[in-house]
């Protein structure tokens, strides 16, 4: 997903629509505006529900 590599939370907002994300992912409308602001330091679980509403899977490997 482009959105994730350009690092920029507004344009991953934008892609789907806050609303939808929040309802999808079971979140308030509030929660995604806090958790993907610049200086926002969201809980796992919530980033968790946000790439789930957006199809999103995340990998983590060791360096």
């Amino acid at each position: 997903m482009i959105v994730l590599k350009e690092n920029d939370p507004a344009l991953l907002a934008a892609a789907r629509g806050v609303t939808e994300i929040a309802k999808s992912s079971g979140l308030t409308r509030e929660a995604p505006y806090k958790s993907l602001r610049p200086d926002a330091q969201p809980r796992f679980d919530t980033v968790a529900k946000v790439f789930r509403a957006l199809g999103v899977r995340a990998r983590a490997e060791a360096g």
